[in-house]
């Protein structure tokens, strides 16, 4: 898995490589914070403040466990952008290779808009578990838990910006709905907290 997320970085720092993009990127901030929420966890059992030392470990298992489900989703987001790529290449000159084509492009459209809308939840419990931080760590990580807020929350507010993106392609009125929900969920549970 690592290599795979070694080559999707490459993609997304190179300019002319148009594999890898924002979702991949949003999947990778979350990584990063969760690693970094982890990292104040760990150092503030040394001294709790305000919380147990089982507390913090609890919090640095899951944003471990989060850290690498979301280098994972970083993969996923990049084979779904190349799923849709695949699917407007099929041919469409008979009427089942219409038929095929538009199958295969709504079924990516899908996945593609549920990838990111997966790694939006991860870094939405990412930012959940630092804002327990907050006040509750130690002082010396103030910067490094609030470098992984930001990261966390534009991870969110990137991952649904790639879900709008792919909903113009589905045509599954409750697929849609249901996504436009999920979004709103997730917008409002980084901003209000």
């Amino acid at each position: 898995m690592d290599q795979k997320v070694s080559e999707i970085v490459r993609k997304i720092i190179d300019s002319d490589d148009t594999t890898a993009g924002g979702g991949s990127a949003s999947a990778l901030s979350g990584a990063m914070a969760a690693g970094m929420v982890s990292m104040v966890a760990k150092l503030s059992k040394k001294k709790p403040v305000n919380l147990t030392v089982e507390q913090y470990d609890e919090i640095a298992d899951e944003c471990d466990q989060l850290a690498e489900k979301l280098k994972e989703g970083c993969v996923l987001d990049s084979e779904a952008y190349s799923m849709i790529v695949d699917a407007f290449k099929l041919p469409k000159k008979t009427e089942e290779e219409k038929t095929a084509r538009s199958a295969a492009i709504q079924a990516a459209a899908i996945r593609a808009a549920e990838v990111p809308r997966d790694n939006a939840r991860m870094n939405a419990r990412v930012h959940d578990l630092g804002v327990l931080l907050k006040g509750n760590s130690n002082p010396a990580c103030a910067s490094d838990l609030a470098s992984a807020l930001y990261l966390s929350e534009g991870g969110v507010k990137d991952c649904i910006l790639n879900v709008q993106a792919n909903l113009g392609l589905i045509k599954d009125e409750t697929v849609k709905t249901e996504l436009k929900e999920d979004m709103l969920d997730l917008l409002l549970q980084v901003i209000c907290y």
